[in-house]
């Protein structure tokens, strides 16, 4: 079976998802470094620079991976929940934590940031709980895009604000061919290199493959209950961040 034949059901995408993560999540900054030409950073600030989060504002970061966005919510003075389905990026952020803050430092005050294990699809919070959600690389990689849109919508406050950073999915075809087939050749050469696996990173074309693109899933967030949705293209459009306010 082939990859895309993989991830083309639900069950199928959550299982390949769930097992690829645990997989690559000691290499994950690294990757995530290298396939942005180091822009990831940078990106991120930006997203945190639109969000303008202040003291207290309830967070909620979600496929926080090694908790980068999550971090730089705390850093404005937010109270934040980084949740991810991969129990070892979890552990991930707690030890970047440590190292941050200190581990011997006996002055150091409570953590701003409360990292769980848990599954966007079934948000383990009651409705209102955040003023901001806040995701990188996570939609596109959930089992089902609109199911994740409309706990991201309950979990949020009327007025809450939600932010996404995502590869897009060019709408020329021209571009679309060349830039899925140069992300299928590097990510083949990478997976190899690092787990001798080249389908590990081939997963991320294959997954913009699926993918709706920056456009429609704008369109779907307005059908779900956000407005003033705006997208912001980045690397000359390959990558987007969205923002959008719920209703």
């Amino acid at each position: 079976m082939s990859l895309g034949e993989r991830i083309a059901t639900p069950d199928g995408k959550r299982r390949y998802v769930r097992a690829l993560f645990a997989t690559i999540a000691d290499r994950y900054d690294f990757i995530t470094v290298a396939l942005s030409y180091g822009q990831d950073r940078r990106w991120k600030r930006r997203l945190i620079d639109l969000a303008a989060p202040g003291p207290g504002t309830r967070a909620l970061d979600l496929a926080t991976g090694t908790g980068d966005l999550a971090f730089a919510a705390a850093a404005r003075g937010a109270r934040v929940v980084g949740l991810d389905i991969t129990h070892r990026m979890i552990e991930l952020a707690r030890e970047k934590e440590v190292v941050a803050r200190g581990a011997e430092s006996p002055t150091r005050r409570p953590s701003a940031v409360r990292f769980i294990v848990g599954d966007m699809l079934a948000l383990p919070f009651p409705n209102g709980s955040f003023d901001m959600v806040t995701t990188g690389y996570g939609l596109r990689n959930v089992p089902n895009l609109t199911t994740a849109i409309d706990e991201i919508r309950r979990v949020l406050r009327s007025g809450g604000q939600l932010l996404s950073l995502d590869f897009n999915r060019p709408s020329n075809p021209i571009v679309r061919a060349a830039y899925l087939a140069y992300l299928t050749v590097v990510g083949a050469a990478l997976g190899f290199a690092l787990h001798r696996d080249p389908d590990t990173y081939r997963y991320i074309p294959a997954s913009i493959r699926q993918y709706p693109g920056a456009d429609a899933v704008a369109r779907l967030f307005e059908a779900r209950g956000f407005r003033r949705v705006r997208g912001y293209p980045v690397l000359g459009g390959l990558m987007t961040i969205h923002h959008a306010i719920r209703d």
